[in-house]
């Protein structure tokens, strides 16, 4: 697929304290690699040394699928983040993902990710330094799709190509915009005008048949998806599963935590995480209320066991 190591145009995007190891398998092993056709790691940060391979070696964790599983870096020092990338390689990463899109404040006091957005130069630097970096994988590259407005999105992917990079992933919301509900699919169009390297699209996908539509109404070659994949795992694949089912993956992600030495504490709150948003299974509006008010954390995870091991499917199989 354009020379990438992707298996399907849909992927599943990196988002940080998401898109961890336990996480991007459980998604993985739910979705066929001709549905979902890669993952990418949360975002590794280099600050003025590059990271050990050790480190990155633990971002990726054990390769277990055909789909490969990108491994993404945000920095704003050319040099860390170029050795960096040669070391993520000797780690065993398929591809080099760098990050311009993180809208963080930790990310913007750092002059990194989208705050590079806002110097174009510098991000075609990041990218080449990474680029003569790696000797066999491809560098590839998120931006927003610009910083305080779009103005800027055409000069911000070329630079991105100039740099050398295999792909160009768009998030269609600038930095300003944050998280908004609102997803500008215009904006993608314009990048693939802009370039001759594939374009993937993210941002607006909320079912799986926007994984089609995005592609159709906007020229991407691929498309990424991430809020929507917390809400519903299957969303590559378009299966609708029964409520056990989707409390199975919530049991298991809490099981998959528990083995990395996750306390109950952290285990309720990433599934409150997932909670907030989850439409698997049915979830009544009700529930999702009273789950995420529950400040007893045993409470939450044996409400998650019960539900996975319910014999009945209806709304209300396992009561708290």
């Amino acid at each position: 697929m354009h020379g990438l190591p992707f298996t399907a145009p849909a992927l599943l995007a990196p988002m940080e304290g998401v898109t961890e190891a336990c996480f991007r398998d459980l998604v993985l092993d739910r979705n066929p690699p001709d549905a979902l056709g890669g993952a990418f790691t949360e975002f590794a940060r280099v600050s003025q040394q590059p990271l050990p391979e050790r480190v990155l070696v633990r971002h990726l964790g054990p390769r277990r699928h055909a789909a490969p599983v990108g491994l993404q870096i945000m920095g704003a020092s050319a040099e860390a983040v170029a050795a960096t990338a040669r070391r993520a390689e000797l780690a065993g990463a398929p591809l080099v993902d760098l990050n311009f899109g993180c809208p963080a404040k930790g990310a913007l006091r750092g002059c990194a990710g989208s705050a590079l957005l806002d110097d174009p130069p510098k991000v075609e630097a990041l990218v080449r330094a990474c680029v003569d970096a790696v000797e066999r994988v491809p560098v590839t590259a998120k931006i927003r799709a610009g910083g305080d407005d779009d103005t800027r999105l055409e000069e911000i992917a070329s630079a991105v190509e100039a740099g050398g990079a295999r792909l160009l992933t768009v998030h269609c919301r600038t930095r300003r915009e944050a998280y908004r509900d609102t997803a500008d699919w215009e904006r993608l169009r314009r990048a693939v005008r802009t370039v001759s390297i594939p374009v993937c699209g993210n941002g607006g996908v909320e079912a799986h048949a926007d994984l089609a539509a995005l592609r159709a109404e906007t020229g991407c070659a691929l498309v990424m998806v991430g809020r929507a994949a917390m809400a519903d795992p299957w969303i590559f694949s378009g299966r609708v599963v029964e409520r056990a089912e989707a409390a199975r993956f919530l049991s298991e992600y809490a099981a998959a935590l528990r083995a990395d030495g996750a306390t109950p504490h952290k285990q309720a709150g990433r599934l409150k995480q997932l909670i907030r948003v989850w439409r698997a299974g049915g979830l009544v509006e009700d529930e999702r209320e009273e789950l995420l008010r529950e400040r007893d954390d045993r409470r939450l995870l044996d409400w998650v066991e019960r539900e996975a091991n319910a014999s009945q499917l209806g709304p209300h199989a396992a009561t708290r």
